[in-house]
Parts: C-alpha cells; structure tokens; sequence
C-alpha cells in the first residue's frame, strides 16, 4: 500500500497527460500549417529511403461505445466503395507531388474497421497502393481485424495481397463486459478467427485488450487472459480505456458508475502484465508484450524500439504517409492530418487538392524532445550521450531538465552521468515522467489519464 500512496502522490490516479504516440501531440496541431507544408514536405522526400504508409478506413458496421477514432456507421458498401474510389484519387495527387522512386517499408490498413472491405475491394485498394508505393525489401503489411467482420474469403484476399501481421480487437471477452461497451464478440468467433489467419499463413498475431471497462474484475479479465493464450499470440496490446465523452460523445453511452476505480483499474493492468509475462511475453513498453524472437521484442532489447500513432513499433521509417480521413502523415520535420470529417476529406481530394488540413512544423528544439520523449517511452531511461550524438550541443536543453526530474522523482528514478533511468517500481508514471520533457501544454486541453 505504501508504493500505491507514493505513485498516488506523483499523480497517477489524478494527471491527465498524453500518450505521445507523437510530439508535439495533436493537440498543438494548428490550421496555419496545411496541404502547402504536406506538398512541400512530400516532394523533398529522398527516394533512397523507404516510408511507411498508413490507410485509414473509418467506416464499422457497429459503432462500439468504447472507441475514440474517427467512424462512421454504415449498413451498406456503397459508400465504402466511393470512399476506396476517393481514396484511389488521393493515391493519384500524392504521386503526382513525391519524387520518382518511392518504395514502402510498411503498410498499416487501421480504422474503423478494414475488414469491412470485400474481397474485390481488397485487391483493387491494395493495387492502387502498390502502384504509388512499390514495397521494398522485407516490406511489412499489417491490418487491424474485427473477428466478427471477416471471413476466409477476406482473410484469403488480404494474405495474397501480402499481409504479413494482423492485429485482432478484442478488448474483453467477457458478455457483461462486451453488452456495456457495445462489442458483442464471442471467442468462438474469434478463435475461428485466429485459426483461418494461420491456416492462411499468417505468422504474426497481435490482439489487443483493454483495462478499466465497465464490469470489469479480476477475475472477469483473467479469464479473457486465458482465452487469449490459447491463440498462442506474437504481440499483445494492453491499452487502459480512455473515457472522455467531451471527445466521443458514444461514450456517454457507458454507465460510469460501472467503470472501475482507480485502485482497481491499477490492479487489472497489474494483473494481466503479470499474467502476460508470466506465459513468456516479456514487456515491451508500458503497454505491450512480445514473444521472445517477435520483432516488437528484438527492438525493446536492441534500444531500436519506436512509437508512433499505432503505439510501440519496430519501424524505423522516419517519414509516415497517412491516407484517408483524419490520417496523420509524420515527416522528420512535422505532422500533417488529412480533413478529420470525412465529408471534408472526400471534399479536398474531389476538389483536386491534397487532404491535410492542419499540422506542426517542428523547429529544432521540438526535434530533440521529440526524441527524448520517445527513449523515455520506449526504454525507460534517457541517455544524453545519445542525444548528443544526434543533436550535439543542443542535447544541453534536454540535460539541464534531468537534476529537476529527478529531484521530483526521487526513489522512483536514478540519475548517473546524464543518464535518467525509471526503476521497475515507478514505471507505472511513464508517462507522467515522459512530460516533463513536454514544452507544449496548450489551455484548455483534456488529455486521458495516466494509469
């Protein structure tokens, strides 16, 4: 009880910060830097260096009560299928702007929900992809699955077209806890699910589960826990559940008298990172897990582990190109995110321009917190012989930071020859720690919680 009153007292069951899946966050974003820096940036890519591409289908059958992304229902393909139409035509603005020769390291089909693509269209927006972004070598396709979304004939399409990983939503298998979030998702589905993507040969499994639902319990989620071992996964994404209803107005939908309070939120992703790594997923970062010989875990033990928007990666690609509504691209000097509302998306791109409506151009001091930022995140320490490798005698901002952070920290991190590490015992402020290094706190902002 003792460490619970002294994370407590550091703010973890009061701070709101962000997740710095980016930095600055899109909270800074602002409309004076558009589709004018998107051109620019595009067009002065080297050839030489592969990118990722990410492609956003922001279209579900069922709007979950959970989510915070940017859907829509629909309860039928025709707009699905004028979508891949303007997505296609986006694809053809974006070639006419990139310099010849642009391969991708990565591709990543997020949403929403991908799966609610036919097999037909499957091959025709894979295609138009290719055409603009040939892969290169050891090119990875990743793509986000709803179980109940799928079928082999989807899973036979997308394997052709090269899918090398899939990530599978679950969030929690228990009926009381899917009927308060609006998920109804049975493990048998599910499980058929996971044996039609093997037997397609799909070799990496990644699921992803969330802590703090309503109704949640231990016992409630280590059952699911149990379920989801039994698919033998690569990866596993353990995401805390963010309720903000300011921002997703399907979230008042969930009774918040159901909701776990803190200590027993703070108890289920102790619980389940227990379990995980116990059935030998090691931690990769404060919310995943990875297989020894996974990609995700050869990164966190190398020191080459990443974050971006789709949270702890293997990807060392410096540029992103995001495709489709609300799409964030992340080029070395900022960000860009396409027209959030898809009406507006579709708007620009007919119109014959490119999507990005609003953005940061990052200046060389946003740089070098940037990347701070993200070796707190993903290794828990902050070296500044590392930075200053990359940024030389600018890293002595970021140095002159550390004597503080750790005076504020003391007992929960260790400070030897510029180098700031987080014990075990005060990982769980990751987060919090990570934004003291933040010089972007914009008024008025609610960012989710910090356990």
């Amino acid at each position: 009880m003792e460490h619970i009153d002294t994370l407590k007292a550091h703010g973890l069951f009061d701070a709101r910060v962000p997740r710095y899946t980016s930095y600055p966050t899109a909270a800074v974003f602002t409309t004076d830097v558009r589709d004018d820096f998107q051109a620019q940036s595009l067009g002065s890519l080297d050839p030489d260096v592969p990118v990722s591409v990410y492609l956003h289908i922001p279209f579900c059958e069922r709007l979950c009560w959970f989510c915070a992304c940017h859907t829509q229902g629909t309860v039928t393909l025709s707009p699905v299928e004028s979508y891949v139409g303007t997505l296609e035509a986006e694809l053809e603005l974006l070639r006419a702007t990139l310099p010849k020769g642009i391969r991708m390291g990565r591709l990543h089909w997020g949403g929403g929900t991908p799966t609610i693509l036919p097999p037909h269209l499957i091959h025709r927006l894979a295609k138009a992809v290719r055409d603009v972004f040939p892969p290169a070598e050891d090119f990875e396709f990743s793509v986000e699955i709803d179980p109940t979304m799928v079928d082999r004939a989807k899973i036979d399409a997308l394997a052709a077209e090269g899918m090398t990983r899939a990530s599978i939503g679950i969030q929690d298998f228990d009926p009381l806890v899917q009927a308060a979030i609006g998920r109804e998702q049975p493990f048998e589905v599910t499980r058929a699910c996971v044996e039609d993507l093997r037997a397609a040969g799909i070799t990496s499994l990644n699921t992803d589960l969330v802590y703090g639902l309503p109704h949640q319990t231990e016992a409630r989620i280590s059952d699911t826990i149990d379920k989801v071992l039994t698919f033998a996964p690569d990866r596993v994404a353990l995401f805390g559940y963010a309720h903000v209803p300011w921002v997703s107005k399907r979230q008042k939908l969930i009774d918040e008298d159901a909701l776990p309070d803190d200590l027993a939120r703070y108890h289920l992703a102790q619980l389940a990172a227990e379990r995980f790594e116990a059935a030998g997923l090691p931690a990769v970062g404060i919310d995943h897990f990875a297989r020894p010989g996974d990609e995700l875990d050869t990164a966190r033990r190398t020191g080459r582990l990443r974050r971006n928007f789709q949270g702890y990666t293997a990807d060392t690609c410096q540029t992103l190109i995001g495709l489709g509504a609300s799409s964030i691209s992340r080029f070395p000097n900022g960000y860009i995110q396409n027209a959030p509302a898809t009406a507006a998306y579709i708007q620009r791109i007919t119109a014959g321009q490119l999507a990005g409506s609003r953005g940061y151009e990052m200046n060389f001091d946003d740089q070098i917190r940037a990347r701070a930022i993200e070796r707190v995140m993903c290794d828990f320490r902050l070296d500044i012989a590392d930075l200053q490798e990359e940024f030389r005698a600018q890293a002595a901002n970021i140095a002159s930071l550390l004597p503080q952070v750790a005076a504020k920290f003391d007992g929960l991190v260790s400070l030897q020859n510029q180098c700031l590490e987080i014990k075990s015992e005060g990982r769980a402020l990751t987060r919090i720690i990570a934004s003291c290094f933040d010089a972007h706190v914009p008024e008025g902002v609610r960012y989710s919680r910090a356990s």
